[in-house]
């Protein structure tokens, strides 16, 4: 098998897949998503949403230009798809967001049209490029921005497609976080304190969890800013 390519059982345990169901499976290209946060269309196609039985049934879907992954049509089989990017079917008027579940697995919710026009992208990095500010986005993409106030772990409310800072949702008490890693993966929670490297916030039972702030991804102020179950 080629480097498009990799062996089920080796897949990450993020990935919902038949592990035995035949021997390779569809590698998605480097890109927007790390292995463990995303997975290629094809797998998306095939295994999650059940819309093909093949590869060969995938691609005619992708060449039919039915599918926008956060507001643009896209048609590579191996593209990266992962959480919280928004897929939508133009045929059908069908739209999706991609979550971690509370298993830890890549799946899907059902959003209405205009959520499919937003994303929440966790700040990872700032660099400073030709005197101006530039965010670094966990999946990948860069956003100059001419406010100071940004800080590593603050997320941007993205409008798609142009990838317009929407609202700036900042990490702090009472903001809404949502776990995107760590035992307690898939649940939703309001910020009590953070200290350090730590966060330690209120879950839907009303008990305190502390976790590591890596983990936390904002997805609000006192309430979620988009549909997460």
């Amino acid at each position: 098998m080629g480097k498009g390519h990799i062996k089920r059982l080796a897949a990450p345990k993020t990935w919902h897949i038949k592990r035995k169901k035949i021997k390779y499976i569809t590698k998605p290209m480097p890109g927007t998503h790390s292995m463990e946060t995303g997975t290629s269309l094809n797998i998306l196609l095939k295994e999650i949403l059940n819309y093909a039985n093949t590869t060969r049934e995938a691609k005619k879907i992708l060449n039919s230009n039915d599918i926008r992954v956060d507001g643009k049509t896209r048609k590579n089989f191996r593209f990266p798809v992962g959480i919280f990017d928004t897929i939508g079917f133009t045929s059908t008027d069908e739209y999706f967001r991609i979550i971690l579940n509370k298993k830890g697995k890549l799946g899907i919710i059902k959003i209405k049209k205009d959520e499919a026009l937003l994303k929440p992208c966790k700040i990872v990095g700032k660099t400073m490029v030709n005197g101006k500010l530039q965010l670094n986005l966990f999946d990948g993409k860069n956003i100059l921005a001419d406010d100071k106030a940004y800080k590593v772990g603050d997320t941007l409310l993205l409008a798609l497609p142009q990838d317009k800072i929407s609202k700036h949702l900042k990490l702090g008490k009472n903001s809404t976080i949502f776990l995107a890693g760590g035992k307690h993966i898939g649940e939703t929670g309001n910020v009590e304190n953070i200290v350090e490297d730590k966060v330690v916030y209120k879950d839907a039972k009303g008990n305190l969890i502390e976790t590591s702030k890596k983990y936390a991804f904002v997805v609000g102020d006192s309430k979620a800013s988009i549909t997460l179950e």
